[in-house]
């Protein structure tokens, strides 16, 4: 895989998830920034699926950063006002020097 570092110039805020409890044995949500990453965003498709009388829009990317050895599923990306789920996350090449993060994106 070949990539050329210039190309990351979309700041991005990693985020995870901690559980917090809501003392009646269930839990709240709450996303916590871990770094800020610069990365390659590449839209990837864009389809709508149908299902119980309604229309649900599914976009998804492909998000290149430098490597890190944190990055998980189900983790995201903050950019701007858009959400990036990360579904998956591997090393494309197995060089250590890049992740390839598959996204989906909330909300839209």
């Amino acid at each position: 895989m070949r990539i050329d570092p210039g190309q990351l110039r979309t700041e991005l805020t990693l985020q995870v998830m901690t559980p917090q409890s809501d003392g009646a044995g269930g839990h709240a949500e709450q996303w916590n920034d871990v770094a800020s990453v610069w990365a390659l965003v590449e839209p990837a498709a864009a389809r709508d699926r149908f299902g119980a009388d309604q229309r649900l829009p599914e976009l998804t990317h492909r998000v290149t950063i430098r490597f890190r050895g944190d990055v998980r599923g189900g983790m995201r990306f903050a950019w701007g006002g858009r959400t990036l789920v990360i579904r998956t996350a591997h090393d494309p090449d197995e060089t250590g020097r890049f992740l390839l993060c598959r996204t989906e994106e909330e909300g839209r």
